[in-house]
Order: structure tokens, then sequence, then C-alpha cells
């Protein structure tokens, strides 16, 4: 499906639902500079807990797991890596990094496409090459069926059609006939349905997703993670691209603007809890708590919070346990902890 080809040919509204999102955006892009008039050392400490988010879960949604209690070391760290898994979420780190430093100077091209791909792939022979067999995105079942989710772009056919979705986008952006955020979701669901890469096009239209609102003056992504939200709401991510790649563009073109307009909101709602170094070191404790599924270690709370100290973790978890919104599962610096039936961040902040 090319998106662009058909809006670059014949484009007449954007739908009610997706017309919301785009005026709650050019909002919370008004606000942004306010936001941003904030103490750098509560800035730097949301710039590196998104680095971790969002390598980690980028790389999650692909079935990519790293050991927990080594997320620190293996995002800001530079000691040997064990595996392949560790290798590709430095790798997503490294690009992240390029993208947050460099964002305004990268081009939309095939060259940073390949480049990113590169970087987030690591040692592996296919490394920023286009795909060499046809392989569509097959859905298995746990009874053993399987269906075909949506049909790709044929190997023999991808490197015209990512010289063409390049060169649309670049016409179109300029153009301006159609809504730049609107023109961003469809580059994205285009990407995903040529499916140029072996392994990794998720992967790289994430990063693609973060460069590109850089370029259109969304700079949440620095702040707060873009990927997490997507590994939340993953079956949708999956769901409105399938129905997206069957020629209706608008269920995934919202999703995506939901997904920016979500990372907006977290950004304002915790810089307003960020009252003081202390208050911004305890939320961030509490996000990864939230952020957690199923039971965790002191240990693991601090590598998600690498600016928090392990003592600062003990303390709040105390305070937590006192107000029965955590409970300790056994002894010893190892015991693991869970949030009870009564956890509620905002209850707890």
């Amino acid at each position: 499906m090319m998106t662009l080809q058909l809006f670059s040919r014949k484009f007449e509204s954007v739908p009610a639902a997706t017309s919301w999102y785009l005026v709650d955006l050019g909002e919370a892009r008004g606000k942004q500079e306010l936001f941003t008039r904030q103490s750098p050392q509560r800035l730097k400490a949301l710039r590196e807990h998104a680095l971790i988010e969002s390598a980690v879960s980028s790389n999650r949604i692909e079935g990519v797991e790293v050991d927990q209690s080594r997320i620190a070391t293996i995002v800001f760290g530079q000691s040997r890596l064990r595996d392949r898994d560790e290798e590709e979420v430095r790798g997503y780190r490294q690009a992240l990094t390029w993208i947050h430093d460099q964002g305004a100077k990268i081009p939309v091209s095939e060259e940073t496409i390949l480049q990113l791909h590169r970087m987030t792939r690591g040692e592996i022979w296919d490394a920023g090459k286009y795909k060499e067999k046809d392989g569509d995105i097959i859905e298995k079942f746990p009874d053993g069926r399987s269906r075909v989710r949506f049909r790709t772009v044929p190997a023999k056919d991808t490197p015209s059609c990512m010289k063409d979705l390049v060169e649309f986008y670049d016409d179109a952006i300029k153009d301006r006939k159609v809504p730049p955020l609107v023109l961003l979701a469809a580059f994205n669901l285009d990407f995903l349905c040529i499916h140029l890469f072996r392994d990794g096009n998720g992967r790289v239209s994430r990063m693609l997703l973060l460069l590109q609102c850089y370029h259109l003056g969304f700079e949440v992504g620095r702040y707060i993670s873009l990927e997490r939200p997507i590994e939340q709401n993953k079956e949708q991510y999956y769901g409105t691209l399938e129905q997206s790649s069957q020629g209706v563009p608008w269920p995934y073109t919202s999703y995506v603007l939901s997904i920016i307009k979500m990372a907006y909101r977290e950004f304002e709602q915790r810089l307003a809890r960020l009252q003081s170094p202390r208050g911004e070191k305890t939320s961030l404790i509490l996000h990864a708590i939230d952020t957690t599924l199923g039971s965790f270690s002191v240990a693991e709370l601090q590598n998600k919070c690498p600016n928090v100290s392990v003592d600062m973790v003990r303390r709040v978890l105390k305070s937590l346990r006192e107000k029965d919104q955590v409970e300790c599962l056994g002894r010893g610096q190892k015991a693991r902890w869970q949030k009870t039936a009564d956890w509620q961040l905002g209850s707890v902040e």
C-alpha cells in the first residue's frame, strides 16, 4: 500500500476523530517551550529514563529480552555485552542518542534508514541491507493455526518502493496540502507495509517516528518514551496496522497520533509532580513501579532509575508498604516486591 502516493493524488479531508488529535497535538506543541523551562537536572533525569524505556520497550515488542539487573549497564555502560539481545538493545540506545543529538540535521533518506538498521542490528550479515526474500507478516495461534496478517512488498520491488516513499514524503512535506502529522503517520504505515528488512522493521519504524517528530517540532520523545506506550498498546498497534494495510489509512493514523498525545500528557503530568529534586526521584521510582508487570526487586527498580540511589528506592518502598500500596514477598537484599490490589499511582504521589 502506498498511502503517501494516494494522498499526493487526492486528499479531501481528515476524519473528525483524527482532527481532534491534530488539534490536541498543536496545543501540546504550543506548550512545549513552557514544559522545557525546567531545572536541567530534572530534565536530565527524564531523558535518561526515556532512553532506558525506549531501548527496552522497542526491543521487547520484537521479542528481544535482557536481564533486568543489567539494563543500566547495557544502556549506559561500556562493558562487554553477553549476547545478541544485549547488543541489539545497546545498538538501539546508540541510534536514539544519534537522533536526540542531531535530529534536526538527519534527513529522512534511504541512507539514514539503512544506517539506523545497521546500528540496531549490530554484527549480523544483513544489517543495513534490504531483504532478499519475500516474507508476509504471519500471525500464529496457540493451537497451531496461522494466517497472513498482511502482505508485504516483494523483495524485488523493495528498492524502488523505498525510493518512491522517501521522495513522496519529501515532496508532500514541502507541498503542505496534507497536515504534516498525517504525512508522518502515512510514511510510518507505508514503511511497515513495504517491510524492507528481513528483521528489525518495527524498531527502525519507531526511530523514524521519533526523527520525524523532531523535524516537525514535536520533541516530547526526548523526555518521554514513545516506544513504551506502543508496547503497552501492542494489540491496537497490530490491529490498526492490519486494518490500514487493507486500504483505509485512518485507523493507524489515529493510533500513531494517540501515542504522541499520550506522551505529551505524561510529560505534562510528570513535570507537574516534580516540585523538587527529591520529588523528582520519588516520581521516577513510582513510575518505574507502575510500569512494571509482576514482581520486582530493589535492584531492578534501581536499574530502571540509574540516577537514583538504592537507599532512596528502599525508602520509597518502605513508605509505600506502610500505606499498603506494595508488599514484600521475601527477606533479604534479593527479596521481591509486588503492587497490592490497592495500588493506584495517583494516590501515592
